[in-house]
């Protein structure tokens, strides 16, 4: 699989036409899928503490990368975050769920609060949900004036040009699953009780505007799909498939940073000598 398969090409969006149980650039079954991803592991791990290792030296120029998970209920955000990103060492990942905005960050712009949660130099950031929110559930709900909402994909794209910019790589994912699958996610969540904590009869009034939110993610993904930030489409119907295309894209963008490990900035030989030759200790 590479990011070519699963990169959206510019132009109109037709998400009824993108196949939402498809495995583009992976011919493999379930469970070669599931051992594919568990082999990504150890290298992801390397590459992640290569990151981090170069920020601390001051080598990477403040290099991060930010990873955008989007999608409607059930699509899969969550197990992204335990299989996919949970192959990483926690202590080099920021994750931030953007919920309903607080009154304080009503009175700014919308993306004064995303500004506040990019990564930092030699972190993996992880959005579950994000800024597409404002141009998403804004525009189904009609939560923002119309030329509100035509003015943010502008923004959205200049702001993202300014964070690619400034260092940080982007991998914008949109999961893509079909109103069958998520009624089959709801109601399993249903007919188990250590699920029902996750359900929310909400999700049901939002499935009768399928429809309405489908149109706003192909607006959205059309109008901010730019060379700089492109939006990655990942079949989400099977969620092997769908941890694994993350995973692949993580590691193919973080091959392509080849973080390196930072050289030490003192005498190793001599600091070798000095332990070998340090008095007992008491």
């Amino acid at each position: 699989m590479t990011l070519a398969a699963l990169r959206l090409p510019p132009g109109p969006v037709d998400l009824s036409a993108l196949d939402t149980g498809a495995t583009p650039g992976f011919t493999g079954a379930k469970e070669d899928g599931k051992a594919a991803l568990a082999a990504l592991g150890d290298d992801l791990a390397d590459l992640q503490e290569r990151l981090y290792a170069e920020a601390t030296a001051d080598v990477g120029h403040g290099r991060a990368v930010l990873l955008v998970l989007q999608g409607m209920d059930t699509s899969g955000k969550g197990g992204v975050l335990r299989h996919t990103v949970g192959l990483v060492d926690p202590q080099g990942v920021a994750i931030t769920s953007f919920k309903a905005p607080t009154e304080e960050e009503l009175e700014h712009d919308f993306l004064w609060r995303v500004r506040k949660a990019l990564p930092t130099k030699g972190r993996i950031g992880v959005f579950d949900r994000s800024h597409y929110e404002d141009v998403l559930i804004a525009r189904v709900r009609s939560l923002a004036p119309e030329e509100e909402i035509e003015r943010r994909y502008d923004a959205i794209n200049a702001f993202e040009a300014e964070v690619v910019g400034a260092g940080i790589t982007m991998i914008k994912c949109m999961l893509h699953i079909s109103a069958a699958t998520q009624k089959e996610r709801l109601l399993a969540r249903l007919d188990d009780p250590t699920k029902h904590w996750k359900f929310n009869p909400g999700d049901i009034d939002e499935r009768g505007r399928w429809a309405d939110y489908r149109r706003a993610y192909e607006i959205a993904l059309e109008r901010t799909n730019t060379e700089v930030a492109p939006w990655y489409v990942v079949p989400s119907d099977r969620k092997w498939f769908r941890n694994l295309a993350v995973g692949q894209l993580l590691h193919e963008v973080m091959s392509q940073m080849a973080p390196i490990w930072p050289a030490a900035d003192f005498d190793v030989a001599e600091q070798r000598r000095r332990l070998e030759n340090e008095l007992p200790v008491a």
